[in-house]
This record gives structure tokens, C-alpha cells and sequence, in this order.
């Protein structure tokens, strides 16, 4: 029986979102064939193994996991036989797990940081690599990826803090000859809609620039696209394989934070999506093709605009490590696609082990 390391919390802006995706794990995981550890990672960056993980309600998440804060841990970050080791220095006690399934969103959880960590340790870990997690995480860089590989992404300026103080007149004027007024300002690395504002016009733009600033230091700003939010679902490692459709129809006037967490009317959901099944198809082959393209691994889930004026499409975002609570799109549309979520999650399990040991095959020496 393998044992489970469930990481969960983190240093983001998402670790009540992590903590509510690791309530829904904790109970699916199939206890015939894992021992299930939850373990969790403080604001601090600290971590605690939970002997007996307990459940609390937290206000707008619901049923979450707790965090008890017991120990002076530390991590192993170098091969110990495919075992990640967790070490209490000050009792000598040992937590030992065969793989990792991180429940962790945004900074320092999914923009590759924790998978490098994972990789020093040569333990199997659920989801992408450090390339793939990075790449995902970072809006900026993932489009001009994607863009390069021919698949539609929505126009976008890039923003350092220095543009505020040099170049502020020059942004505007270049924010509204290409893209225009209404747009979004998103912190380059984050998700869960963090930090974006819709600007409507230029006297927002200055304080939406700085609120996302709190959460990055880059930022881009996106043209708003009059559509349909469509999510396609996507696993696999060398060959990957996508969901179907799903829509999000938000009651706010963009799908927030607030939207997706906070508020229980906040959104529908509608899987499948009524769709043309040509447009269908189409959307699902662009999430296979950018899956490849970012080098992802594992899972994500892959957003889309569907312009409702023109009919065309437009990939918004990668999501490395999806939501995985119980409304989250990414459990709910491998659902109605025919996979159950403990298959689910003994699948992802299954790609995080193929992966490892494929990589450990490789040489890492010449001689």
C-alpha cells in the first residue's frame, strides 16, 4: 500500500482555496489502496504533518481541512529512495511517504517552486514539472508560448513597476490604441482570479496596476472579450487526453474571486457545454496542443473565451493545479466525461508515479 503525502496550504493568496481542495482529496483518496497523510504548509512556509487530520467550516469555503501546528519539521531535498522524508528535528519522529499529491494554488505551490523542491527529494509528485509548472503559471510567458505555436490567445500588454514611473503616458496611449477600454489587469502569476480588476477607463487603470502589483511584479493588461467562459479538463504525460466542455456563467460582472469562492450563487455551471460539436472538437484538440506546447504533465485545466459576436475562440489560461473542491470544474468535468473522482485522483497518482520512474531512468552523470 503506497502512502500518500496530501500537501495542502502554501504561502499564496489561495491557501484557503487549497485547504478547502484538500477536504475533498482527503475523503476520495481510496483508503484500500493508500495511507493517506495530509500535510500541511503554513503562511510561513512551514510544514506539519497532521497525525489525525481534522475538518473545520471556514466562512465562504465551507469544509475544510485544519491546520494543527505541532513540531519543528524539516524535508529531505535529496534522494532518499523515492521516499520524500519529513523529519521532526527536535523528537527525531519521521514521516515517510512513496509520492506526493499537492493540493496547492499559486505562488510557491504551483509556478514550479515546490516541484523543484520535489525533485531534489526523487520523489513522484502529482502534476507538471518545474518547466511546465512555471511556464503555466506565469500569464505573460505562457502566451507568447502559445501565441508562437499558432494557438489563439487574447491581446495583451506586459507591465513591470518601473512603466509606472518611466513610461505611464506611453502605456496608456499604447493600452488604448491596441486594446481598449473595457480591459483586465491581471497580476502576471497568480490565479484563482486574484488580484484582477476590470478597468473601464483610464482613471482605474493606475490603481488596478497597483492593487495587482501586490501580488506580482509583473502584470499584464487584456483586452475584455464579450464571451462565454468554456473550461476543458485535460490528464495525461506524453499523451494527453481532454475532457469535455463545461461553461461558467458568472452572476458577477466577471468571474472573481468572490465568484468562485465566496459567493454560493456567484456562478452556474453547464457540462456539457451547448456548444457546435465542430467548436467543440476544435476547443478540445487546442487544449491537447497547448498541453504539449507548455510542456505539461500530469493535469491541468485549460480555459477559453468563446467571442460570442465573432464565434471565435481564445485560450485564456492554463491551470496546473486546479480547484479540486466539491464544485470545482476540473473533478466535475472528468465526472461527465465517464471518470469518477477516486478514479480520478488514482489515475493522476498512476501518471506522477509513470513520470518518476521514466526520469529516473535518465543518466545524470558521464563517465
Amino acid at each position: 500500500m503506497k502512502t500518500i503525502a496530501l500537501l495542502y496550504g502554501g504561502r499564496s493568496g489561495e491557501h484557503e482555496v487549497s485547504c478547502c481542495s484538500a477536504a475533498s482529496v482527503y475523503d476520495a483518496l481510496d483508503r484500500t489502496k493508500y495511507n493517506v497523510i495530509a500535510v500541511a504548509v503554513d503562511k510561513d512556509g512551514k510544514w506539519y504533518p497532521q497525525k489525525n487530520a481534522e475538518f473545520k467550516t471556514a466562512e465562504g469555503f465551507g469544509r475544510v481541512l485544519d491546520i494543527k501546528r505541532d513540531g519543528l519539521w524539516f524535508v529531505n531535498h535529496f534522494p532518499e529512495n523515492d521516499k520524500l522524508v519529513i523529519r521532526n528535528i527536535k523528537t527525531g519522529e519521521e514521516i515517510i511517504a512513496d509520492a506526493v499529491f499537492p493540493v496547492m494554488h499559486g505562488t510557491y505551490c504551483e509556478d514550479g517552486t515546490l516541484q523543484g523542491l520535489l525533485d531534489l527529494a526523487g520523489v513522484p509528485y502529482v502534476g507538471s514539472g518545474v518547466l511546465g509548472s512555471s511556464v503555466g503559471m506565469d500569464k505573460d510567458f505562457a502566451k507568447k508560448i502559445l501565441d508562437e505555436s499558432g494557438i489563439p490567445v487574447v491581446p495583451w500588454i506586459t507591465v513591470v513597476p518601473s512603466d509606472l514611473e518611466t513610461s505611464y503616458d506611453f502605456l496608456v496611449e499604447e493600452l488604448e490604441m491596441e486594446l481598449g477600454y473595457p480591459c483586465f489587469v491581471k497580476p502576471a502569476n497568480a490565479g484563482s482570479s486574484v488580484g484582477i480588476t476590470k478597468v473601464k477607463k483610464e482613471s482605474e487603470l493606475k490603481p488596478a496596476l497597483l492593487a495587482a502589483f501586490e501580488y506580482d511584479r509583473k502584470v499584464i493588461i487584456e483586452k475584455a472579450v464579450n464571451c462565454r467562459e468554456i473550461e476543458c479538463a485535460v490528464m495525461g504525460n506524453s499523451v494527453p487526453k481532454a475532457s469535455v466542455l463545461g461553461e461558467i456563467n458568472s452572476t458577477h460582472e466577471f468571474y472573481s474571486y468572490e465568484a468562485k469562492y465566496i459567493d454560493s450563487k456567484g456562478a452556474e455551471t453547464k457540462i456539457p457545454a451547448d456548444i457546435d460539436e465542430k467548436i467543440s472538437e476544435e476547443i478540445r484538440e487546442c487544449a491537447e496542443l497547448a498541453y504539449e506546447a507548455l510542456n505539461l504533465e500530469g493535469l491541468s485545466r485549460v480555459d477559453f473565451f468563446l467571442d460570442k459576436e465573432s464565434g471565435e475562440f481564445y485560450l485564456n489560461e492554463v491551470n496546473t493545479l486546479p480547484g479540486f473542491t466539491s464544485i470545482s470544474m476540473y473533478p466535475k468535468l472528468w465526472e461527465k466525461t465517464g471518470v469518477n473522482y477516486s478514479s480520478l485522483l488514482d489515475m493522476l497518482i498512476d501518471f506522477a508515479v509513470e513520470r518518476h520512474r521514466i526520469k529516473s531512468a535518465l543518466k545524470v552523470d558521464f563517465s
